[in-house]
């Protein structure tokens, strides 16, 4: 195992960008910035015995305040939407900025955590950096002061695990998660229409046509939205569906199997053509499965690359979406005092050729 730092560049505003690498001993690295605690590369082998990065990420410093799609940052206080911008706790009405051109709030913008840097440090005895960021009283427009950690550790057979932590001196909202987008033939490589996909879900929360779900748990029998059985992400996104039709593709919450905060099976996805597999597990009841519809990011990945529509992937876990006004579904509400933790992990898995 080895950890190493180095600059990644700077800011338009000429601070500095420090690059965190983990690398076991397959060979196989990951690697995060601390601005925006960003997921910025994964490299794995492949089938061919190479290596891609399969991970989509900003090329440079500089054009990491524009990062488009928020490739690969922390989100928080509170990820997806919140409809009407706004909430109430313990009597008190807190408004939030509209910041994505409807009357809802997406993801605590529009001084987003993935726009700043966090504190970075590196434990002596795992293969991990860990990043942490104070958030003031009032910050985003959440009460309280929220002290967030985020460690990301590398294991020895591929598995990327992202542990949360979360401590506020008062009740407020938490629900944060990682954009990281996936297209596992590389980054840059074009469409991941033809990948594979599977959720482990039986429900999903429909939604009105500002993708605010209504409180509602339906079904996916018959739907589109139906990935219980492995199929490419390409197979019905074309489907006459309203929610594929407002979104332009996949950008829905699944309800994950299991109760609570419990331990799950979330997803899976593969590449036929480059061997690559994924599995994601938490302990979140939600997963937000985006098929990149807005991507629009000429000339700025890595190597200066176009990434464009569905080029990637996200699986967000997450409570669902503007569960903070949603009486029915888990609360994402930090107690004052209490200790918040969750833990997602993703392990990268290879098919040989048969």
């Amino acid at each position: 195992m080895t950890v190493k730092r180095d600059s990644f560049g700077r800011l338009p505003d000429g601070r500095e960008v420090f690059r965190y690498l983990l690398r076991n001993e397959r060979g196989t690295e990951a690697s995060f910035l601390d601005y925006g605690a960003i997921w910025h590369g994964m490299r794995v082998r492949d089938r061919e015995g190479g290596f891609r990065d399969i991970l989509l990420g900003v090329g440079s410093a500089e054009n990491l305040p524009e990062n488009p799609g928020h490739m690969g940052e922390i989100i928080g206080r509170n990820a997806n939407r919140v409809g009407g911008a706004g909430f109430s706790l313990n009597g008190i009405h807190y408004s939030l900025g509209r910041n994505a051109g409807g009357d809802f709030n997406l993801h605590s913008g529009p001084d987003y955590y993935g726009r700043r840097f966090w504190r970075a440090e590196l434990p002596r005895e795992e293969n991990s950096v860990c990043f942490s960021l104070h958030s003031p009283d009032g910050d985003q427009g959440y009460p309280a002061s929220l002290e967030l950690s985020v460690s990301y550790t590398l294991s020895e057979d591929d598995l990327l695990s992202i542990r949360y932590l979360g401590i506020s001196d008062r009740d407020t909202v938490l629900n944060p998660t990682n954009h990281a987008y996936f297209n596992l033939n590389g980054e840059g490589s074009g469409s991941i229409g033809g990948q594979y996909v599977q959720i482990f879900a039986d429900c999903y929360t429909p939604t009105d046509s500002a993708s605010i779900p209504t409180g509602e748990i339906a079904p996916l029998d018959g739907t589109a939205l139906d990935f219980r059985e492995e199929r490419r992400i390409s197979e019905r996104i074309e489907a006459d569906l309203p929610p594929l039709r407002i979104s332009g593709g996949y950008d829905q919450n699944f309800c994950l199997r299991g109760s609570g905060r419990e331990e799950r099976l979330a997803a899976r996805a593969r590449s036929e053509e480059s061997g690559i597999g994924l599995e994601l597990r938490t302990d979140l009841p939600g997963l937000q499965f985006y098929s990149a519809n807005s991507m629009d990011a000429k000339g700025i990945g890595k190597g200066g690359k176009d990434y464009g529509r569905r080029s990637g992937f996200c699986f967000e876990t997450q409570y669902y979406p503007d569960s903070v006004n949603q009486r029915s579904f888990l609360s994402p509400i930090l107690r004052g005092g209490e200790r918040w933790e969750s833990v997602s992990s993703y392990h990268f898995t290879l098919e040989r050729k048969k």
